[in-house]
């Protein structure tokens, strides 16, 4: 199906365009590809040598890439192509509900120097903190880095505009990309951690999961936060507020309230708060006594309690019944866990994927879910993919 062109936002093509388009297409190989060679380069995009040569010189003029040298067969060893990852490029804040990590990243995603505090509910002590560091990441790389990328656990408005709620830290248009701006002085990118891991996936993810076109990423948090991947690209909606579908009724009496006070929502019946609440009911730990984190039970239910592995079964079957009202409204290629969650995938998974199975009517759309590709910092990696996405993505007409 042919994609309408929106005459309001189209950009007609000129050489600069189609060149432009060709130095994305080549630099996107030298990521994926490299180490590789011009000729190889040539050969898969069909572009002339010539056309290859000009554009790499120019690629490595901006530090973008570097020469390397390959094996030699027994003669001179082949000149090959890499990204430059000698340097920090990106900074990438993850605001957390409970703790805040600052990490510096080059081109290639890698995490090179990080920092971590307790999020203050007192918004201007977190900002004051975060800047702080930022400051400190910034002078000790010498000018190299590019932009800072924010993931937060609200509603975001664009990722050019700012936070329009964190409800976790009942914090409301906080002017959280704003406020960076000003006092660091560079270009500032901020998106819900959701929609920030899927581009992390996107960008950072194994290839099973970069070349799907369409993914959906539940991101099980203290909330469930979804970022949905249409044709390549994060799809936000209007103002941006697309994916919310921890707020979505899938049954009622639930062992905790959402965010919002329901105890009708998928949140209520699948975030980590309703795995801890259905542990503390079968330890007792309701009446006063100090609860078990979730951190904790992912532990106990590793070193073989019972217990903690019923609670996080349990929510995992409402997990599965969530995603399978997801696969049913938007049938992606796969759909992505995401999460401390997954530190016990071999134990969640069947429950997940079961409960997915038996919800779907007549057994279409397929079920394709598997955990999160990027380990447990997809919303940190997902910061920074706020910035390098824009260095490898092609010309949009918007």
């Amino acid at each position: 199906m042919a994609k309408r062109i929106n005459l309001k936002l189209v950009n007609v093509a000129r050489s600069d365009t189609v060149r432009s388009i060709n130095r994305q297409i080549i630099l996107n190989y030298i990521r994926e590809e490299g180490p590789i060679s011009r000729a190889d380069i040539a050969k898969m995009t069909d572009l002339q040598r010539s056309t290859v040569s000009l554009i790499v010189e120019e690629l490595i003029d901006t530090g973008l890439i570097n020469e390397v040298y390959g094996e030699s067969s027994g003669g001179r060893p082949p000149q090959l192509l890499s990204l430059k990852t000698t340097h920090a490029v990106a900074i990438g804040v993850e605001l957390g509900k409970k703790t805040t990590s600052i990490a510096t990243a080059d081109l290639s995603g890698r995490i090179l120097e990080k920092e971590q505090f307790l999020t203050e509910i007192d918004i201007d002590k977190t900002l004051n903190r975060v800047i702080e560091i930022i400051k400190h990441f910034v002078q000790k790389n010498n000018g190299s880095i590019e932009g800072i990328g924010v993931s937060v656990p609200g509603m975001v408005e664009s990722w050019d505009s700012d936070v329009l709620i964190i409800p976790h830290l009942n914090w409301h248009h906080p002017g959280i990309a704003q406020k960076i701006r000003e006092a660091i002085g560079l270009p500032v990118k901020i998106e819900n951690d959701a929609n920030a891991a899927a581009l992390a996936e996107l960008w950072l993810g194994r290839p099973k999961v970069k070349n799907a076109r369409d993914f959906i990423l539940v991101y099980i948090t203290k909330g469930i936060g979804t970022g949905i991947v249409f044709d390549g690209e994060i799809y936000r909606g209007k103002n941006g507020v697309a994916g919310e579908f921890g707020h979505m009724t899938i049954g009622d009496n639930a062992p905790i309230a959402c965010a919002a006070g329901s105890y009708r929502c998928w949140e209520a019946f699948a975030s980590e708060r309703a795995a801890v609440a259905r542990y503390n009911a079968l330890t007792n730990k309701t009446n006063g006594t100090e609860s078990t984190n979730f951190s904790e039970i992912i532990s106990l239910a590793i070193s073989g309690d019972e217990k903690a592995q019923i609670a996080l079964k349990e929510t995992a079957k409402y997990i599965g019944i969530g995603i399978s009202n997801l696969i049913q409204g938007l049938s992606p290629e796969m759909t992505l866990v995401g999460g401390k969650i997954v530190q016990v995938w071999d134990l969640v998974k069947d429950e997940i994927i079961n409960s997915a199975v038996n919800s779907i009517c007549q057994g279409y759309p397929s079920v394709n879910i598997i955990p999160s590709t990027l380990g447990l910092s997809p919303t940190l990696k997902g910061a920074f993919s706020l910035i390098l996405a824009n260095k490898f993505s092609l010309v949009r007409n918007a």
